[in-house]
């Protein structure tokens, strides 16, 4: 099969190249993503490698750069990205990219720390404006008539001792302080200042009613101006104190008005000046950052390309004469020729004379897993992988899952109503992608959804196909063909009586199939609906499943020819698949011959009444049980010889079990047996298909990994424990499959309830009130059927649809022991942010 179902072949090559073109050819090489460098210095420190200079300079690069995308974003300046990916730049160029940064982060600097200073300086001003102009507040009352207030603020702030010392001395003169303090810290200021003056101090304040701005981060500040009346040297020293722990700036204030006036004209003249020279500063910063955000994205990518490049250089080996760089690297077979094109573009690039050499080399290790992806398909391999990688060449289940998973979803979710949401939602993302992409956010939750819009919108079709078959949307019907079901009753019967039954053996019934899908009669009958869904829905759980897995182990033959296991496709793949079909593929045939012969409208004894139980035969079957007849002179039997052959498959069933427990196991202990007597090494079908699909790559493109001998115990255990979790998985996987039953009929009850109990409240409500109110009820409809049955019971069937795959289809056929390809490419590099450090293990 091509590559589209398994795998890329894989080669491991050795690559020669000049260490003056090597820059160039590996930057030829990031830019084609095709090359998975392997590290030839696995021992050597990452500081002692050959380019950990140029490396340390490409990072000393990009802290610039992140400065400057910083300040560019403080500024809220957008940055130019025209989408395209600017090449690497060559190693004589990094001089110039340095020396650019440089200028402009010095530049930046020295822009910041003036405008920080001329801040600062403002904020100074500026509280001492408000100081000033607060404070003539205060001495303007005392002036206006309120002696008395300060007289009386004089006598409390003067001892006895004082007072009686200085009587003859005149009046006593207050010192003060003036400053301002953050607006929260003021009351524990006062307190402060009460307990350590014991209350010989007075305070008067007042707030800065707009905030100002802290220059060192730009935050906006509520402060408060204050004003400390006080007597004596030494309870001004105690004040000043106070407030340098408090840290409250302080500022010199005049006693005398006049001094005020002049000193407050000063500073309004300053502050105007200190605008105009920090309006200039600002435009000088912008212009910078603005030139600086033209170029910004461009020269993250270069730096990143750059330093990519040296760290995949440090991978690489120096020859004796140090001037030849030796790498080793897995390449996909079919590209070897493209890389040997980009190759030589590098050493045309480089001037240099001497070609790169490319030789394929032989290997018994295991080559990475790489399959070949599009936007439409990454979602789909992402699920698989998310299992676990491929084993090296292995069939992919990825391309059926692209069927397989929305259709398996659809069982479950199917309603045209609900389906059509999904599928809109996955068209507008498809339609808007570009768009999409472009606008990178970290938002996980929207990168998931849009990262699998592809999925959501087959999810979405398959819906409203499985939908159109129950013929349900919302909870509703449509009547496309008509009913083939009639009333035979006269009208009176039918508004007297609250069941009516209709009965398929007469003339109610037309005996024709529905065109497509189910007849909407069932969507209005009212005890019987379940039952006949439940049925119908179960029976088709089944099927599905059981077809399902049977596709999963026909897989496995296709991995088992590929790798030339013969032993496993002998004492594996037959068995296996002969247990499968024989019990649980016979099961869905007496599904299909029971809804073939039986019906109500044939003649006894085929007729429904007569039909045996699904269940009760299966079960007996394997009991080697006689079934007994659903009636009175009803058959026992479908078909002619049935139990015949049910004995027999039953039979066939037990004895594969032993097959699968001993047959390889068995074949392998004979094998070497006859090789230590004919003292010979074993060829084809002994211990180099002991190790199954991962020794058998060998001879397709690269070999396998060597395995030393099993211990036959070892052998023997891990066939028991395989054969073991086949046959009862087997059963209880058929059974898992019923979940498909059961979410579509949680789904269809859910939307019935919300019909039944939320809209249909709004359509019984007449007039215009009933108008508004209906426009309320389906608009919480709405919201509840996006958000619990679109939304919760989405991702609730997802999950399922996951499990299915995983464990009941996947586990038939799919190992998922590899690795992955992960390429030395320049575009995932930029997208993840961060330069490829070599090889991942």
């Amino acid at each position: 099969m091509g590559s589209l179902f398994r795998s890329e072949e894989m080669a491991l090559c050795q690559l020669f190249l000049q260490s003056e073109a090597a820059y160039a050819c590996v930057s030829e090489l990031g830019e084609l993503g095709l090359v998975q460098f392997r590290d030839l210095n696995p021992d050597v420190n990452a500081f002692q490698r050959k380019f950990v200079n140029e490396v340390r300079r490409c990072d000393e690069m990009e802290r610039k750069l992140r400065y400057l995308e910083k300040e560019i974003k403080k500024d809220g300046i957008p940055m130019l990205d025209t989408g395209e990916s600017p090449e690497a730049p060559q190693p004589r160029e990094m001089i110039d990219l340095e020396a650019t940064f440089e200028k402009l982060e010095n530049e930046l600097r020295e822009v910041n720390q003036n405008a920080e200073a001329l801040k600062r300086n403002f904020l100074e001003l500026t509280e001492l404006k408000h100081i000033l102009r607060k404070t003539q507040v205060f001495f303007d009352e005392q002036e206006g008539g309120l002696n008395h207030t300060t007289e009386s603020m004089t006598r409390a702030l003067i001892t006895d001792e004082v007072r009686t010392a200085g009587a003859s001395m005149g009046p006593v003169q207050l010192g003060f302080v003036a400053g301002v303090i953050s607006r929260e810290k003021l009351p524990a200021f006062e307190r402060m200042l009460w307990r350590a003056c014991r209350g010989n101090v007075f305070l008067r304040q007042a707030m800065i009613e707009s905030p100002l701005e802290d220059p060192t981060n730009g935050d906006q500040v509520y402060k408060s101006v204050f004003i400390i009346f006080f007597q004596g040297d030494q309870l001004k020293t105690r004040v000043k104190k106070i407030c340098e722990g408090f840290r409250a700036t302080l500022y010199p204030c005049p006693e005398a008005p006049a001094d005020r006036r002049e000193m407050a004209m000063g500073v309004m003249t300053r502050i105007e000046d200190l605008n105009t020279v920090l309006g200039q500063t600002q435009d000088h910063r912008h212009r910078v950052l603005v030139a600086a955000a033209k170029n910004l994205k461009n020269w993250f990518v270069k730096v990143r390309k750059i330093k990519a490049i040296y760290h995949t250089l440090n991978l690489f080996n120096l020859d004796v004469t140090q001037k030849c760089l030796i790498a080793e690297c897995w390449v996909p077979l079919l590209d070897i020729e493209t890389i040997q094109l980009a190759l030589r573009r590098g050493t045309e690039r480089s001037g240099s004379s001497v070609p790169p050499i490319l030789n394929r080399m032989q290997t018994f290790e295991n080559p990475p897993t790489y399959n070949r992806t599009n936007k439409f398909t990454k979602a789909f391999q992402a699920l698989i992988d998310a299992y676990g990688v491929a084993s090296y060449r292995e069939m992919n289940p990825a391309p059926y899952t692209i069927i397989t998973f929305p259709f398996l979803f659809a069982v479950m979710f199917g309603d045209l109503g609900h389906g059509a949401i999904m599928a809109l939602f996955g068209l507008w993302m498809i339609r808007k992608e570009k768009g999409l992409a472009a606008q990178k956010t970290d938002n996980e939750i929207w990168n998931i959804f849009f990262g699998g819009r592809y999925i959501i919108f087959l999810m979405g079709v398959f819906s409203m196909y499985t939908g159109l078959i129950y013929n349900d949307i919302f909870s509703k019907s449509l009547n496309i063909f008509g009913s083939h079901w009639h009333l035979s009753y006269n009208k009176s019967t039918v508004w007297n009586n609250n069941y009516l039954q209709l009965s398929p053996a007469t003339s109610d019934y037309e005996g024709t199939p529905y065109p497509f899908g189910m007849d909407p009669i069932w969507q209005v009958a009212s005890s019987n609906k379940i039952v006949f869904q439940n049925a119908y829905k179960m029976k088709i759980s089944i099927i599905f499943g059981v077809l399902h897995m049977i596709f999963g182990v026909i897989m496995s033959w296709h991995n088992h020819t590929y790798f030339r296991n013969r032993l496993s496709l002998i004492y594996e793949f037959i068995p296996q698949l002969l247990f499968l079909v024989v019990l649980f593929f016979y099961l869905v045939l007496l599904m299909f011959i029971k809804w073939n012969r039986y019906s109500a409208k044939n003649d006894f004894p085929m007729t429904e009444a007569c039909a045996p139980s699904i269940l009760i035969t299966f079960i007996d079957m394997v009991l080697f049980k006689s079934s007994k007849a659903p009636g009175k002179d009803c058959n026992v039997h479908m078909f002619a010889g049935q139990s015949f052959f049910q004995t027999i498959f039953v039979l066939i069933a037990l004895a594969c079990i032993p097959v699968m427990l001993l047959g390889k196991p068995i074949k392998i202990m004979q094998a070497r047996k006859l090789a230590n007597e004919e003292v010979q090494p074993i060829t084809g079908s002994s211990d180099a298909e002991v190790g199954g699909m991962s020794n058998g790559g060998g001879s397709h493109g690269g070999g396998g990994e060597h395995h030393d001998e099993e211990e036959m115990s070892e052998i023997f255990i891990h066939q028991g424990i395989h054969t073991i979790e086949y046959v009862l998985g087997s059963v209880s996987h058929t059974a898992s499959y019923l979940r498909l039953w059961a979410l579509s009929l949680a789904h269809a009850q859910l939307a019935e309830v919300l019909w039944s109990m939320v809209l249909s409240l709004g359509l019984n409500k007449e007039g215009w009130l009933g108008g508004i109110f209906l426009t309320v009820v389906f608009a919480f409809w709405a919201v509840l059927t996006v958000g619990i049955l679109v939304l919760m019971e989405g991702l609730s069937a997802f999950l399922h649809t996951l499990r299915l795959h995983w464990v009941e289809f996947q586990s038939k056929f799919y190992m998922g022991h590899g690795y992955a390809f992960q390429p030395f490419s320049f575009d995932t590099i930029i997208e993840n942010g961060t330069a490829a450090t070599g090889e991942t293990e």
